[in-house]
């Protein structure tokens, strides 16, 4: 996959979160554990109608009936906690503590080893602003002095990978989209999302020897195993 070139160092960095920072997967399992333990204590019988794989499942029917909350996952997560509540019997109101326990864990992310230090080099060379779909909230996680804001998906409306969501990003940093380098894991989401949308894009891929999709049209400036690498190339750009 031929690379390519910046004419000029970005004006701004956006930077996606979940499985970019952190691998997100293992914090929602732990998370959907607590929550499961949590319902065995104040709502017996929906832990007993629904193990962490049947919740998991009451949540893809809900995001499938409701297609127009695609963009907020907590909405998604409620609801559906909310609905095997009821389907059980139980208080469908004890959603909404059952949810804040979920969010609390699902913050306690295993962080990729070099982020901190990465995060520190490239927030001190650039504004960076977390551009994500998810619900990770950067001042819990502890991340947020590396970032100038973050725009997500549940407060904007749509997420990545509408033009919109770029575009707006854009607006937020003050730059033109062909200004704004888009770092990130998900191909779809991110990279053909930003080459879409006029930004430059910057692919984290710590899969070894991972390609992109058959018939994939963005070409980003770098392909990287690592936000080190992607700091040392950023640091060759001419200033």
């Amino acid at each position: 996959m031929d690379a390519v070139s910046l004419a000029r160092r970005p004006c701004a960095l956006t930077l996606d979160l979940d499985d970019t920072l952190w691998p997100v997967w293992p914090a929602i399992e732990r998370a959907e554990a607590v929550l499961h333990d949590w319902l065995k204590a104040h709502a017996p019988a929906t832990a007993a109608a629904f193990d962490t794989a049947a919740l998991r499942a009451v949540r893809e029917a809900v995001g499938r009936e409701h297609p127009e909350q695609a963009h907020d996952l907590s909405w998604l997560r409620q609801t559906s906690i909310a609905r095997a509540l009821t389907h059980s019997g139980e208080d469908p109101a004890l959603a909404e503590p059952a949810f804040a326990l979920f969010m609390d864990h699902r913050q306690r992310v295993d962080l990729f080893p070099e982020v901190v230090e990465a995060l520190a080099r490239l927030s001190a060379a650039f504004p960076v602003l977390a551009l994500t779909n998810g619900n990770a909230d950067l001042g819990r996680i502890g991340l947020g002095d590396h970032f100038v804001g973050t725009l997500g998906a549940r407060s904007f409306g749509v997420g990545k990978p509408h033009a919109a969501f770029f575009h707006a990003a854009c607006a937020q940093l003050g730059c033109a989209p062909d200004e704004v380098l888009h770092i990130g894991d998900d191909w779809a989401l991110d990279i053909e999302g930003a080459h879409a949308a006029g930004l430059h894009s910057a692919w984290v891929c710590r899969t070894p020897g991972a390609q992109p999709p058959a018939g994939a049209q963005a070409r980003p400036w770098r392909v990287v195993a690592d936000l080190t690498a992607l700091a040392d190339a950023l640091d060759g750009l001419p200033r």
